[in-house]
């Protein structure tokens, strides 16, 4: 059997895997030409198939408070990003669905009983410092309805940690697989508005499996192991590396503010792994 710091360190690793799954987003979007709330939709479908083809018959639908939060939430958080995407900035977006960790310190003590320590929060002010300068060049103060609904979505993200961790000791999975279905009938009157084209299927497969379904599965058992705001706090570097993706496949240079400012999120990540549970 593992130690608890073993089992510890694989959840850790685990959450920078998820980190890494999920950054493909932006370069996979890229490659798909639909509409992005018929994107959000079939990619979700895609992620509820991938489960359930993965974890059938593990599944277990109890329909508790836990189990059906975390689904409004998974299904708000894809819901709520793609929708602001559409009035505001791309930077705004990101920025704002990023101040998740900060309602899940918040809100840790009383939900789940975990008190996020005085480390967390330095690490966590870093952490948005280091956003801030990584989209400085992009950040922008119009679209203030769609900044509304990207803060809308962080704190969805937020509820789905807190959720995926109150059922550490069940099984987290089945939120997941709901709330997979339940983006994809918010997305489903945009499908059939137009169809993608077979290189975009490619890249809806992709997105589906590779940047959804797969990457949620680990970010689930993740959460057994560690605190909700480790586990928040960790994946903060999907936004880092996000666009070195775009970088190496499409060519588009991150400016200096960007490099800077991922410099800091890498290295407070980095930090916070290193020193484990100490404060």
């Amino acid at each position: 059997m593992p130690t608890e710091a073993a089992a510890h360190r694989r959840a850790l690793l685990l959450l920078v895997v998820t980190a890494l799954l999920w950054s493909l987003g932006g370069v996979l979007i890229k490659w798909v030409e639909w509409n992005p709330l018929a994107i959000a939709g079939a990619r979700s479908l895609i992620g509820a198939l991938v489960i359930a083809l993965l974890l059938g018959r593990q599944l277990r639908f109890d329909g508790s408070f836990d189990q059906i939060g975390g689904a409004v939430a998974y299904a708000s958080t894809v819901v709520l990003f793609v929708i602001a995407n559409k009035l505001t900035t791309a930077a705004n977006a990101i920025l704002l669905q990023y101040t998740a960790p900060i309602y899940v310190a918040l809100f840790s003590p009383w939900f789940l009983g975990e008190r996020a320590s005085r480390r967390d929060w330095l690490i966590l002010l870093v952490m948005m410092g280091g956003m801030v300068l990584f989209f400085l060049d992009d950040l922008s103060l119009d679209g203030y309805l769609g900044n509304l609904v990207a803060l809308g979505s962080g704190i969805s993200f937020a509820w789905l940690t807190l959720f995926l961790r109150r059922q550490k000791d069940g099984f987290p999975l089945p939120s997941l697989l709901l709330g997979n279905l339940l983006a994809g009938l918010i997305g489903l009157p945009f499908m059939f508005q137009s169809m993608p084209s077979t290189s975009s299927w490619i890249g809806l497969l992709l997105l589906g499996v590779v940047q959804l379904g797969l990457p949620y599965i680990l970010y689930a058992l993740a959460l057994r192991r560690v605190t909700a705001v480790e586990g928040i706090l960790i994946p903060m570097l999907e936004p880092v590396l996000n666009p070195i993706w775009v970088f190496l496949l499409m060519g588009e240079r991150p400016s200096p503010w960007a490099i800077v400012g991922g410099t800091v999120i890498l290295g407070a990540v980095i930090f916070r792994a290193r020193s484990g549970g100490r404060d």
